[in-house]
């Protein structure tokens, strides 16, 4: 008999990944089938399981990928073929979401089922533009109402000369394509045609607009700035305070967009930095990296890992690839020489040592490979057996100054950058985006042979490099590099955009 499986209906939040609940994402990642809707579910899926299946239910005008039947069948089933399922839902699952009916249709059907609130946009967009929904002295409630139905028609759901009437702020979900007819609506019904409005589309994300206006005027408003659904309408004296508390945009980087090139992995880290300060962040990984299957001297590189007097690593990467390869064999930071030298290429580097249970003895004051000869100038390398953890096809240099130095040096190829090709829209983002991040030499190559050779005049955006060779590499292949970072790290390849960035630039 199969085990019957679960189904947890988990609210997605308003559209910024960041505000999925900790039960939420839990969930995702254990799941191994997600059931997703079109709204403010997107980035969430890069936190599914791999081999998750992942199924799109989701519905927009004019398209709808499955019928509200059909999601409850497919809940169903995938549950009874004994698994773990999660019906990711944009919001709230129970504000507008229908997700009443998915859960009732469960139960009955005897699948076990778990409910997880999520913050829905009736309350988070009207915040991220500046607008509390109730304020002491303005507005002590507020009422929240769908606008899918036609105000101009009879309905025994939706009165809006009874919303009209009623006191405090009113939120309309789902209302811009009526937005004039429930405008006229609301003031035939007794609203002040100049009481404050607004509407917010895409709220929460850095994508988000949004227009105050009065509600007579609104969807004039509207129209004229070109905004469409997905959107949330306010309509309220609270809706005049949006310029007071304008927090958005006073960020450093609001309005700006910035591609980022580096591997979808190691993407995270700067990406993060980037939406805390504000920016549309275009993902284009052109690189992704791969541990090398059967790296040449892997066996006997591990069989003598004891005997190196000296380790130096070049990257977080090489790191994660040197302590998996050890672990494939049963060892730890112990098989190390508790006397080696340690070098880290830098404080990255370093730190992810220390997650492995190693502390770096030296990362030099630049983060390349001629720093770490420079820091080990004046050091006795004579006979000093090496070992160099680092990427295939890396440059020279460093081995041929270690050797040169009078060292033994083995150097064990873990990783390789291999290219991808992401979609053409992602490539047009990038070619509109105000900044492109370049964090590796590879990621140069790959992003101008997707772009072609005029990749200088395509893009019409300014360039940050994380360092000399990267930029050295931009400069080969006819690209300028606008800013580069120092310290060549993420955070400093940040600091180097908000400085471009500034106002006084």
């Amino acid at each position: 008999m199969t085990e019957i499986g679960w189904v947890a209906l988990v609210g997605a939040g308003p559209g910024d990944p960041g505000l999925v609940t900790v039960r939420g994402r839990e969930l995702l990642e254990t799941a191994d089938a997600v059931v997703l809707d079109r709204l403010g579910t997107e980035a969430l899926v890069a936190l599914c399981r791999p081999d998750a299946r992942i199924i799109d239910a989701g519905k927009a005008p004019g398209r709808q990928a499955l019928t509200q039947h059909q999601t409850n069948q497919t809940l169903l089933a995938l549950a009874s073929e004994g698994l773990g399922v999660v019906r990711l839902k944009g919001g709230d699952p129970f504000v507008f979401g229908r997700g009443g009916e998915e859960a009732m249709a469960l139960l009955e059907a005897g699948i076990p089922v778990e409910i997880v609130p999520g913050i829905t946009s009736a309350i988070a967009a009207p915040g991220a533009a500046g607008i509390p929904v109730t304020h002491r002295g303005v507005a002590t409630s507020f009422t929240v109402v769908t606008g899918h139905e036609d105000p101009t028609k009879p309905s025994e759901q939706t009165d809006w000369r009874a919303l009209a009437r009623t006191p405090g702020t009113l939120v309309i979900l789902m209302g811009m394509g009526r937005l004039g007819a429930i405008a006229a609506a609301l003031i035939a019904g007794g609203r002040p045609a100049d009481q404050p409005a607004a509407a917010i589309q895409w709220g929460t994300t850095p994508r988000q607009r949004q227009i105050v206006a009065t509600l007579g005027d609104l969807a004039d408003a509207v129209g004229r700035a070109g905004l469409g659904n997905p959107a949330v309408v306010v309509v309220g004296d609270v809706a005049r305070l949006a310029p007071r508390i304008d927090w958005r945009s006073a960020r450093p980087l609001a309005g700006r967009s910035v591609a980022v090139t580096r591997a979808r992995a190691q993407a995270s880290e700067l990406t993060r930095h980037l939406l805390q300060f504000g920016a549309e962040v275009i993902e284009l990984p052109v690189i992704r990296i791969a541990p090398l299957q059967d790296p040449p001297g892997l066996r006997q590189v591990m069989d003598r890992i004891s005997e190196y007097g000296m380790l130096v690593v070049t990257s977080v990467n090489g790191v994660d690839c040197l302590f998996a390869r050890l672990a494939e064999r049963g060892l730890d930071a112990r098989a190390i020489d508790r006397s080696a030298h340690i070098v880290a290429i830098g404080p990255a580097t370093a730190a992810r040592l220390t997650e492995h249970g190693v502390r770096a003895d030296l990362v030099p004051e630049q983060f390349v490979a001629e720093g770490i000869l420079a820091a080990l100038r004046g050091t006795d390398l004579g006979g000093v057996r090496v070992l160099v953890a680092r990427a295939r096809g890396a440059r020279a240099v460093l081995i041929d100054g270690l050797t040169a130095a009078g060292a033994t040096v083995d150097e064990l190829e873990l990783y390789e950058a291999l290219a991808e090709t992401p979609d053409a829209d992602q490539i047009a983002g990038a070619l509109a985006a105000d900044y492109v991040t370049f964090t590796a030499s590879s990621t140069v190559t790959r992003f101008c042979e997707l772009v072609g050779a005029d990749a200088a005049v395509r893009f019409a955006g300014r360039t940050v490099s994380i360092g000399p060779i990267t930029s050295q590499t931009m400069r080969a292949a006819g690209v300028r590099v606008d800013t580069e970072a120092n310290p060549h790290t993420i955070p400093g390849l940040v600091d180097a955009l908000l400085a471009d960035a500034a106002p006084e630039r």
